[in-house]
């Protein structure tokens, strides 16, 4: 597996008084207005906070892109918007009975495992290690999951239950690959701590 080489994306600035931060930053702060309204089981609001959450997700990588603006805060921003967004969506949902609490003690141990990772390279001067496709994959099945199971949540019926069920199990598919994901990570950060050395 070809491993970085340099310690943030060549096109990383330091600069933070951006409009993908700015957006990330939104992100961050609606992140628990979801996870209220879906622990409330107010499932139609949470949708449409849902959406503007998603959509700018993609929103501030364009304008980022587009008008040079990648920055390093906002490579760190972006994934720990998506972490806590996950991680607060899962808890709501335990919390209202939809799905079994096992869910959130996995994902919250891949990331507990990830930030250790993150502080120990942040000791040896490395950034945020690249995106891999994989992790990409585990997350958008686990958006997916999050979003039919407030969508299932809305009615009482068969075709409820069986939304809830698929939704399910692209949630435990989606955490599958978000522990692959996170041993690709730890073994790409054992290597560049071994190169350092």
């Amino acid at each position: 597996m070809k491993m970085p080489t340099k310690r943030y994306s060549p096109d990383a600035r330091d600069i933070y008084l951006t409009v993908p931060n700015a957006i990330s930053a939104l992100r961050i702060v609606s992140i628990p207005f979801i996870a209220w309204l879906v622990a409330k089981h107010q499932m139609v609001p949470a949708l449409f906070v849902l959406a503007i959450s998603a959509a700018s997700d993609g929103l501030d990588g364009i304008i980022a892109r587009r008008y040079n603006q990648v920055s390093k805060i906002g490579q760190i921003l972006d994934p720990i918007a998506d972490r806590l967004l996950i991680f607060c969506s899962i808890l709501a949902l335990g919390l209202a009975g939809i799905i079994p609490m096992w869910m959130l003690v996995v994902v919250a141990l891949r990331d507990m495992l990830l930030l250790v990772l993150i502080v120990i390279l942040a000791q040896y001067d490395y950034g945020p290690l690249p995106v891999h496709f994989i992790g990409k994959a585990g997350t958008a099945l686990m958006m997916i999951s999050i979003t039919a199971l407030i969508f299932a949540d809305l009615w009482r019926n068969s075709f409820a239950d069986m939304l809830h069920l698929a939704a399910l199990a692209a949630g435990i598919w989606g955490i599958a690959l978000y522990w692959m994901a996170g041993y690709i990570y730890v073994r790409q950060g054992v290597r560049l701590i071994r190169d350092s050395q």
